[in-house]
């Protein structure tokens, strides 16, 4: 970790370099809608055509369990991360045959596996609904009204577009509340997979190389997506580069980054330096030991716990190194010099003094946030019933109680345009493992009591005079929750029949669903005052700096790029690209002990592979968590890689944009038809990632 103290430090000087500009090198991540032409055009002698953005949009596909990918061929073939399609891969695993550790291949579409839950999004459309969002909130409302007010007009205009396109249809709130967009995604549900390597060759070296380079993993998994049974036909997929990415290239990376507080003002950013990641790594880490302790017991266990295990570890890995960044007094301080020459800009114009009050309502709104942060994260977060049948147990309880309200007056999940989404994952046929949902449950509830404390009034109604432990195999072992049958019953049921029902699980998430709403109701009133004073903000940007510009990630799809270009470290440049030599010779140099073993094919298969073939390389792209599995395309819109990672210098992203150590790191198109060829014998799937037509047969 020392080690990484000291990058992090770098990394905190590099970016605070370029905080001054509203925009330094190759940043952003931008809509479709407002791409910068005019800079790629100067700097790179690259404008994009409508024609070319509308393609490389409709090629792009998100999958809701998050990450990113995109379409490959005419067939709906799908290429993303293992690591994205991990959660499917678990699912459709069993004790005799693990897909994560053996990998996957079907060679037919009649082989190819239905994935449980899967659903796949493609940005069909965006229209700007930000002058009617924000008419119907007025002056006068409080923040509860104004919130609700919010909520209804965005069902409204949600509902209406469900039902016109048939399209599933989100409101996005953009610039914290500065826009809002409508986006139109064409959602598929049939979902099949057709290929995955084994776990340890997409993620070679484990944690000690997460968020490192060099890097040699094959993080590469292909889906396709089927209608009425049959491969779907799409008019817009990306094709496959024979020349690859080479140093120096500029490239585009189109894919749906979760989340950043780039625009954030400093009163946030402390709050999560202060309160927000440190409680988080708590809990991680916390999460962290546990399953390693239930893994460790049998290889069983090790199966069933991986993929959460490998979340855990990937999300406590990255938010250290956020932390790190917010620890860094430099950035704080360089944030609040911007935030004050923003406040003295708008201080000069009379029609922008809302923008001047607009940063105190925001610090009073946080710190009301953070008073309650606590008993949210805990309640309405789940952090203190951490476990899936609680989960349906709350969705079945919370949608008996908001059906009957008008559509605009429900929680936002439960809204008709959300409905079918929610009732897919619902009633999903996924295993649960009653011992490890156990073990989870079991955690949570001592978490809870020690955060609020054990003579806390609420955790003893929850305990109910029990351990945690007593409590959480009192409700695992009763509940029905795990029988999908028992589900689409008690998903008709109305609150008077579900008060009645003896599922403890039902009663449990009756019994704290009161005080859960009570404190989301505080948290959505201060988050409404803070979207207003934001959009003030936005308004006061705009004036200044003008449109030019992009928001804060929202999980929506966005265009990136950069250039393919390696970096110094500590006085050594690494170079742009690895190669299936330099994976060899990383795994001898560990003599093949976990986690830099290699899987037995591998080391069969060496003798047939070209070892000069490029495998991972780093380009200066603009990207966060949420981008694994996009594409890296070139300004043919063609495939020449794969976004897998950051390395450890990206983390800081989420705050600040640098491109002096910070990089993107990819799969190669190079390295993925070379192992499909040589390793798996995938030739039908290289063919068709080739351009030509699928050969598979038995469909």
């Amino acid at each position: 970790m020392k080690k990484q103290v000291r990058k992090m430090g770098a990394m905190i000087m590099a970016g605070c370099v370029l905080l001054n500009s509203s925009m330094q090198a190759d940043e952003g991540m931008w809509l479709f809608t407002d791409p910068p032409k005019a800079y790629l055009k100067e700097k790179y002698g690259f404008e994009p055509t409508d024609a070319w953005l509308e393609h490389v949009q409709k090629s792009s596909v998100r999958f809701n369990s998050g990450g990113s990918g995109s379409f490959v061929s005419e067939d709906g073939l799908v290429m993303s991360n293992h690591h994205v399609g991990a959660d499917a891969l678990q699912k459709l695993s069993t004790p005799e045959r693990n897909l994560l550790k053996e990998g996957f291949h079907a060679k037919t579409h009649a082989e190819e596996k239905q994935c449980h839950d899967l659903e796949l999004n493609v940005l069909m459309s965006i229209e700007d609904v930000t002058e009617r969002v924000t008419r119907a909130v007025t002056p006068e409302m409080d923040a509860d009204k104004a919130f609700a007010a919010r909520r209804a007009i965005m069902a409204e205009i949600e509902k209406e577009s469900l039902e016109k396109t048939g399209f599933r249809s989100d409101v996005v709130t953009l610039f914290q509340g500065g826009k809002y967009h409508l986006y139109r995604f064409k959602k598929y549900t049939d979902v099949r997979l057709v290929f995955a390597p084994e776990q340890q060759i997409a993620f070679f070296g484990g944690d000690p190389d997460n968020f490192e380079y060099p890097r040699y993993d094959l993080d590469v998994a292909f889906f396709r997506a089927y209608e009425n049974g049959k491969p779907v036909k799409v008019e817009h997929y990306l094709k496959w580069s024979k020349a690859g990415a080479a140093e120096n290239e500029l490239v585009f990376v189109s894919g749906h980054p979760g989340g950043t507080s780039r625009s954030l003002i400093v009163e946030e950013l402390e709050y999560k330096r202060d309160v927000q990641f440190p409680s988080l790594l708590q809990w991680l880490n916390r999460l962290e030991v546990m399953l390693n302790v239930y893994s460790d017991r049998s290889s069983e266990n090790a199966r069933r716990a991986k993929d959460y295990l490998f979340g855990v570890q990937n999300s406590r890995k990255a938010r250290e190194g956020g932390y790190a960044g917010l620890l860094d007094p430099k950035l704080i301080a360089q944030k609040r010099t911007e935030q004050q020459q923003l406040m003295a800009a708008a201080e000069a114009r009379p029609d922008l003094k809302p923008a001047v009050e607009a940063f105190g309502k925001i610090a009073s709104a946080q710190k009301i946030i953070a008073e309650n942060s606590a008993k949210f994260n805990l309640l309405e977060g789940g952090r203190g019933f951490n476990s899936e049948y609680f989960d349906i147990a709350r969705t079945i309880v919370r949608a008996a109680a908001e059906r009957s309200k008008p559509n605009g007056e429900r929680l936002r999940e439960y809204r008709d345009s959300a409905r079918e989404s929610l009732e897919f994952e619902l009633f999903s046929e996924r295993p649960i493992f009653d011992d490890l949902e156990q073990l989870k449950l079991e955690n949570s509830l001592a978490w809870l009591a020690q955060q609020l404390g054990y003579q806390h009034e609420f955790v003893k109604k929850v305990l109910q005079g029990k351990s945690p432990r007593e409590r959480a195999a009192e409700l695992t072992s009763n509940t029905r929750m795990e029988d999908v049958a028992v589900r689409k019953e008690l998903y008709k049921a109305e609150p008077a029949q579900l008060a009645e029902s003896k599922d403890p699980m039902i009663q449990l998430a009756l019994l704290i669903d009161d005080e859960s709403r009570a404190v989301r109701k505080i948290i959505e009133a201060q988050d409404e005052l803070k979207r207003q004073a934001y959009g003030e903000i936005a308004k006061a940007k705009f004036a200044i700096k003008g449109t030019g510009t992009y928001p804060d990630a929202t999980f929506t799809l966005r265009l990136a790029f950069g250039e393919v270009k390696g970096y110094m470290e500590n006085g050594k440049k690494l170079p742009h690209q690895t190669t299936y030599d330099g994976l060899y010779k990383r795994s001898a140099d560990h003599e093949g002990r976990p986690p830099f073993d290699l899987p037995p094919r591998w080391v069969e298969k060496k003798s047939a592979l070209d070892l000069s073939t490029l495998f991972n390389f780093v380009c200066t792209a603009d990207i966060i968590g949420g981008n694994s599995g996009s594409p890296v395309i070139n300004k043919n819109a063609e495939v020449v890689g794969l976004i897998f990672d950051g390395n450890i210098y990206s983390l800081v992203l989420d705050f600040v944009y640098t491109d002096e150590m910070a990089r993107a790191i990819s799969v190669h198109s190079h390295g993925i038809v070379e192992a499909l060829r040589k390793v798996y014998q995938a030739n039908e799937l290289a063919d068709e990632l080739g351009g030509g037509k699928s050969k598979r047969t038995g469909s």
